[in-house]
């Protein structure tokens, strides 16, 4: 059977893995993204988006190639479908006035896979240009794993958050393996992403560290 995991979500310090008060302009809350400072420098992220210029190190002028950029390329890997919450879909509240909301991201998402959306509100399935299609689920989270499983035809499924979504799928014990990326990042305040969840207790270990150029990289994975 497929994984469902979670890669590549950076969590600060302080246990934050988003800022306060997200709203249009502030899509990963305020000061949010300075907890994505190692994803922006690296070849996956020019890549993802068009970018050509910058950076050092161990690059080219299409971004670093080193540590974080392969734990980024990583994350993409083998991947069938993804799960997010409605907030990484956007930021809109309540009933959708409309379908004129098609995402953060362009009319090219990065996700080239089936992608699907947990709300409380009825929508028609979006597709978008280089194979994203956005369903939206309103029956729960598993639900969405179930669908988000067939889709994927045995390839792993990806929880690309947000903080809430993550944490839901913890609780319940379904998350097979998470990547966290820890900056050197305090918030302060924001969405904690482990207040109140005993990883332990609910089997999950940490089996891997590794520092990265401006991030530890730590893979913890459910034993039981």
């Amino acid at each position: 059977m497929s994984k469902l995991c979670v890669r590549s979500f950076a969590v600060s310090i302080d246990g934050f893995g988003a800022g306060p008060g997200q709203d249009l302009h502030n899509p990963l809350g305020v000061r949010g993204p300075e907890l994505m400072e190692w994803f922006f420098q690296t070849r996956v992220w020019r890549s993802l988006h068009g970018e050509t210029g910058g950076g050092t190190g161990k690059t080219g002028e299409t971004g670093e190639t080193g540590v974080d950029n392969s734990f980024a390329e990583q994350g993409f890997a083998g991947i069938g479908a993804w799960i997010l919450g409605r907030n990484m879909f956007g930021p809109i509240r309540g009933p959708w006035p409309d379908e004129s909301w098609r995402g953060w991201w362009g009319e090219e998402p990065p996700y080239h896979t089936p992608v699907f959306v947990l709300t409380h509100h009825p929508r028609a399935p979006l597709m978008m240009a280089g194979g994203t299609e956005f369903h939206f689920v309103t029956d729960g989270i598993h639900a969405a794993l179930e669908q988000a499983r067939s889709a994927a035809g045995g390839r792993d499924v990806r929880v690309g958050g947000g903080v809430a979504t993550i944490r839901q799928y913890l609780r319940e014990g379904l998350i097979d393996e998470l990547h966290l990326v820890m900056p050197p990042v305090l918030l302060g305040c924001g969405e904690h992403l482990l207040q109140g969840i005993d990883l332990r207790a609910l089997g999950y270990a940490c089996t891997r560290s590794v520092a990265g150029e401006r991030a530890t990289h730590l893979y913890l994975r459910r034993e039981r």
